[in-house]
């Protein structure tokens, strides 16, 4: 799997960029490369091309929930008891989809139950119809980096999506994820990776006036 430090180096070469230029950062360029790869895993969600690639995707076997009152969870509309659980820390960044953050799988810790998601005004609708108490089903929504869980038993989940942060400091709270940033995986598919480098360096090169691949190699490019 290619790394964010080789995506970087392999970007500062299309640019011709030397490592000397202050205003061409590997920060700068990393962040060029995932704006483009965000715009480019929503058009792949959106032709449902995504969710079949099981590399994409990461585990976090054992996330802690704690119970929160019905106004942080964007419902207050529910009018019987609702006891409603959110995930205890914020999860790490999640791609977004066509429709929203990329979860391929959320459910309770053994594997005993698949939760879908949903949106709260849609849930608080839900819970006022007649025919509501039938419903067996159990659902979720993602709210300002957290999941909500209402009238469930359990106590943690297991959460699987398409992280773009680094999942390590989240699954270790306890230690220091001390894995230099250069040297983390790119969660992204192979295939996509050199359309979206390409993009980022046609998106630099414009702006910035820096001799494309196709210019003389006597051209300076030191400002």
């Amino acid at each position: 799997m290619t790394t964010i430090g080789e995506c970087v180096s392999r970007l500062r070469e299309k640019i011709k960029a030397s490592t000397e230029d202050a205003f061409v950062t590997d920060r700068y360029l990393y962040s060029k490369f995932i704006s483009f790869a965000k715009a480019i895993i929503r058009r792949q969600d959106n032709e449902n091309k995504i969710v079949k690639y099981d590399s994409l995707f990461e585990l976090l076997p054992y996330v802690e929930l704690i119970e929160v009152d019905k106004i942080e969870a964007n419902c207050v509309g529910i009018k019987t008891g609702c006891k409603i659980m959110r995930t205890k820390e914020k999860l790490p960044k999640v791609f977004q989809g066509s429709l929203g953050p990329i979860f391929r799988n959320i459910g309770p810790v053994d594997g005993s139950d698949t939760f879908q998601q949903i949106n709260p005004v849609v849930y608080v609708a839900m819970t006022n119809s007649t025919n509501f108490k039938y419903n067996k089903c159990h659902y979720f929504w993602y709210r300002n980096g957290f999941l909500y869980f209402p009238d469930i038993k359990w106590e943690a989940v297991q959460i699987e999506a398409m992280f773009e942060d680094p999942i390590d400091g989240f699954c270790n709270q306890d230690d220091v994820d001390c894995t230099i940033m250069q040297q983390k995986n790119l969660n992204l598919p192979e295939y996509l990776i050199a359309e979206i480098e390409g993009m980022a360096a046609q998106d630099i090169l414009s702006p910035l006036n820096i001799p494309s691949d196709t210019n003389d190699d006597s051209v300076n490019i030191n400002r």
